[in-house]
């Protein structure tokens, strides 16, 4: 049992779920049915990639709010083989050849969409989970993907979030929508929590990819065979249902730019890990192509103070933990793409560097974004579009970008529709370790029913990921044809001596890393167990550019769970942090697998809020 540490609140008891430990595999993720698959595979031999996949195309058809076939996925794994080296697995699709900034001005826009086909990345996620049962799995793409053909052939309970979610996009269903009103309310209305579901086409084109597979000369062939017939069917359908121009967020009927040739030159691949130490433990992330590592900057700001300053329930904990998360996500704003090279990421992951942003830290709430100098490059100006570049004389003369007030970003129910019913989605997320010591964080998003048209001979709809480019040329997320929109997708792996000890991750778009900062520092410093730290209460800060339409800033604000306390609570505002109340449970929704070295004892624990996480394991 691990010690807790005298410097933190003592850990919430009882706990909302119990501590799940073993020997032979643990599987953690936002859905019962995923995490099931995960273990039957590992029980039937399976190792923790074939696990994973497998659960992940369950995902596909069990949490369709939250993800889908025409999305996207990041992960983070090691092997039992090589467990000193972290690699991504990159399913984040880039833009298509036609996304240019000249066509998407052309159509009057200022914004990219939140919802429509002009905003559709290449589709990453399939590819994705396939060359990774090729390359580190055992088994074949029909015995992987048998369990969603069963669900999408035969039915599953759908959720009570998946009803409300139809329910909140009705009227942009039945008036813009008609397949998509066809598909999710063929009788006019939503579906009814616990009704059985089925997904016919989806069920046809997964079994039409394993008859292809088993044509094939052997397994690694076979699989690259389903690889090619998803390209191909998903190409044409995908280039056909994004020609016809249909209603986007913004308020106007847009054609999409996707097209067969986008997916026939797609291939998912592999990265090293972006890595960062952090008190004896190594923590990895994907690249500044995504936000991943926002969480490295954050830990290496605050490895720096006394443990004191670490406890998120204590009100300098939490002052301090917020004003991290702003300094490393105005880097993010201004720095992070595909244009961020290697020696200026180890800048901004560097000690010194680190020492200079902290010293930025005072006990007040910042209000302003102030993202650290780069040598040799301006802040761009649009870095926070619309607003102007100042320098504050407390950042040593570090540019600093002052920003006005445009609402509230989303918080955790937020994600699924905003007021004026401009349709968002949230994300999925799962961990797998085998007895062997393979391990797998994942990230599953994009290709929400709400994202796009349904396309009927699919069975599902194109993504939006696209919406996390801005239309600047100057900026360092701005779209271009061919590179990786920045995702928020990121999961997480932690190693110690060279060995991979958690694999963890959430939903929640750019609350991601922040929600798993609280869970890491509890853990790694306050001695929490993993299910202790994901039941323990979190918060977040808007003090961010929201990568979702319609990309709100909300200057010193911070969503909190009610739970921890009234005097926390009431000491942060007074140090000038705007406070949103969520409610006791609504912030996080974690999945955490771990491994002893020493021992082999495996363990998982999962997220409460929500009702749907589910960890499991012997």
């Amino acid at each position: 049992m691990q010690q807790h540490h005298p410097s933190f609140t003592p850990p919430p008891s009882p706990l909302t779920r119990p501590e799940v430990t073993g020997t032979f595999g643990m599987a953690s993720s936002t859905h019962w049915l995923a995490s099931a698959t995960a273990q039957a595979v590992l029980e039937r031999g399976g190792n923790a990639f074939d696990a994973a996949t497998a659960a992940a195309f369950v995902l596909h058809v069990v949490e369709p709010h939250l993800n889908g076939p025409g999305g996207d996925m990041t992960a983070v794994f090691t092997t039992a083989e090589h467990p000193d080296q972290p690699t991504v697995l990159v399913g984040q699709g880039p833009a298509p050849a036609g996304a240019t900034i000249e066509h998407f001005r052309a159509e009057g826009l200022d914004l990219i969409p939140g919802s429509g086909a002009l905003a559709a990345a290449i589709p990453g996620a399939v590819d994705a989970w396939l060359t990774l049962l090729r390359d580190h799995g055992t088994w074949t793409a029909p015995a992987a993907l048998e369990f969603a053909i069963d669900y999408a052939r035969n039915g599953h309970p759908v959720l009570a979030a998946v009803c409300r979610t139809v329910e909140r996009v009705a009227d942009l269903f039945g008036e813009h929508w008609p397949t998509s009103a066809e598909r999710w309310m063929p009788g006019g209305t939503a579906p009814l929590p616990g009704e059985l579901i089925t997904n016919p086409a989806y069920a046809d084109l997964l079994t039409a990819m394993c008859q292809a597979a088993e044509a094939a000369a052997d397994r690694a062939d076979g699989i690259d065979a389903a690889r090619a017939l998803w390209r191909q069917r998903v190409g044409e359908a995908a280039e056909a249902a994004a020609r016809t121009p249909h209603r986007h967020s913004d308020g106007k009927d847009h054609a999409g730019v996707i097209r067969a040739e986008d997916l026939a030159g797609f291939a998912a691949h592999y990265e090293p890990a972006t890595t960062a130490e952090f008190r004896g433990f190594t923590v990895a992330k994907t690249g500044p192509w995504g936000q991943g590592p926002v969480l490295l900057q954050a830990l290496k700001i605050l490895e720096g103070y006394d443990d004191a300053l670490l406890d998120p329930a204590s009100a300098d904990g939490a002052h301090t933990i917020l004003e991290a998360l702003k300094l490393a996500f105005a880097d993010r704003d201004a720095w992070y793409g595909e244009d961020l090279t290697a020696p200026e990421l180890a800048l901004l992951l560097s000690e010194d560097y680190a020492a200079a942003r902290r010293g930025l830290i005072e006990d007040t709430a910042s209000a302003v974004a102030r993202p650290g100098q780069l040598p040799g490059r301006e802040v761009p100006p649009a870095s926070v579009p619309g607003a102007g570049v100042v320098v504050d004389d407390r950042g040593a003369g570090e540019p600093t970008v002052q920003v006005r007030p445009a609402g509230r970003n989303a918080t955790a129910e937020d994600l699924e529709t905003d007021p004026q019913g401009r349709t968002r989605g949230d994300t999925c997320h799962l961990d797998v370790v085998d007895r062997w010591g393979n391990m797998i964080a994942a990230t599953p998003s994009g290709g929400w029913l709400q994202s796009s048209p349904h396309i009927p001979e699919l069975g599902f709809c194109l993504g939006t990921r696209l919406q996390a480019n801005w239309l600047e040329p100057q900026t360092a997320s701005a779209l271009t044809p061919g590179r990786r929109p920045r995702t928020t997708l990121t999961p997480t792996l932690v190693l110690r001596g060279g060995t991979p000890i958690m694999a963890l991750g959430t939903p929640g778009g750019d609350q991601q890393d922040q929600w798993q900062l609280p869970v890491l520092l509890r853990v790694l410093i306050g001695g929490y167990t993993p299910q202790q730290a994901i039941d323990a209460p979190t918060l977040h800060t808007t003090h961010l550019h929201s990568s979702f339409f319609p990309r709100e800033f909300t200057p010193r604000g911070a969503v909190v769970e009610d739970r921890l306390g009234e005097d926390v609570l009431a000491d942060l505002t007074a140090r000038g942090h705007e406070l949103t109340r969520a409610g006791d449970w609504a912030l996080g929704r974690l999945s955490v697998v771990t491994r002893d070295p020493a021992t082999g004892v495996l363990g998982a624990a999962a997220n409460s809020r929500g009702e749907q996480g589910y960890a499991v394991g012997r």
